[in-house]
């Protein structure tokens, strides 16, 4: 086994002392950020348009227009667009609610009891959703402007906001025991040495016999918990890496293609236009264009 590797590695959101929130709105999910990560920070996804699935530690979540949904610090995640997909995410260091916990133990609980009394997909049904989302686009909307006292203005639409979600969304009936996906740890380190040796030639072979698995057993294990088979997920790690490398080097392409573990540039530019949209020489000349 690989417990002697770490799993995967925290982002770093860089998140400023004086405002230790972000709010973003995103128009689909490229396929550079659809890697599995996790980090310390918690979130708020609100979807605005469109449809599209969350896989949260290996479970999958369909969402829709309105929905809103909360993860937790260090669940495994990845978002997926189906249709037409825009969606506001908030990000905020959970530290920044301190002094309120002194007053207010429970008001972290949707992420600290996630599993247990509450569920990642709040509930669409429930007639506090539309109040949610009015404050979440509320935040945004002081976010943007930055006008006087915009920091107290998010602050309180933060608390207001899980306060809500604390009092109206709890489960009637909480699970004894929090749900982990059997397996999922194996994959994580499988994941964080594909990340680290993406130029190796790897095969599902060699993969499953890292975890001791059988290649279809791990397969069909990887697919759940990471939301792609190996290959693609693979090809996925060596196409952001390769567009990390054009932005920020000037190697050659084909130099590029080598380090990325493609041992051929067609097949490389192929799948590159496939899934990035544009082609190689059209990231490194908007590049230039920007200098």
């Amino acid at each position: 086994m690989l417990r002697q590797h770490p799993t995967i590695a925290k982002d770093h959101i860089m998140l400023p002392s004086y405002l230790p929130i972000q709010i973003s709105q995103n128009h689909g999910v490229s396929p550079l950020f659809q890697r599995l990560h996790r980090h310390h920070e918690l979130e708020i996804n609100y979807i605005v348009e469109g449809t599209g699935y969350y896989l949260i530690n290996g479970i999958k979540y369909s969402f829709r227009k309105g929905d809103i949904l909360l993860i937790n610090s260090n669940d495994l995640h990845r978002a997926f667009e189906t249709e037409n997909l825009e969606i506001e995410v908030i990000m905020f260091d959970p530290s920044w609610l301190a002094t309120e916990q002194r007053y207010d133990p429970e008001l972290l609980l949707p992420f600290h009891e996630m599993g247990i009394r509450f569920t990642h997909l709040l509930d669409r049904t429930h007639p506090k959703q539309i109040e949610l989302a009015e404050i979440l686009q509320d935040m945004r909307t002081e976010f943007l402007n930055q006008a006087p006292s915009f920091v107290s203005v998010i602050r309180s639409h933060l608390i207001r906001f899980l306060a809500l979600v604390n009092r109206y969304f709890a489960l009637k009936e909480a699970n004894k025991t929090r749900f982990k996906l059997q397996g999922s740890d194996l994959i994580q380190d499988v994941v964080q040495i594909m990340e680290q040796q993406i130029a190796i030639p790897w095969t599902v072979r060699r993969l499953a016999n890292l975890v001791h698995l059988s290649p279809s057993r791990f397969c069909a294990l990887f697919s759940q918990i990471v939301g792609t088979s190996p290959i693609d997920y693979l090809i996925q790690l060596r196409l952001a890496h390769a567009v990390h490398l054009l932005k920020t080097t000037d190697r050659k392409i084909i130099e590029i293609s080598m380090l990325c573990g493609f041992r051929n540039l067609s097949n490389f530019n192929r799948l590159f236009r496939l899934h990035i949209g544009q082609s190689p020489t059209d990231i490194r000349q908007a590049v230039q264009h920007h200098e």
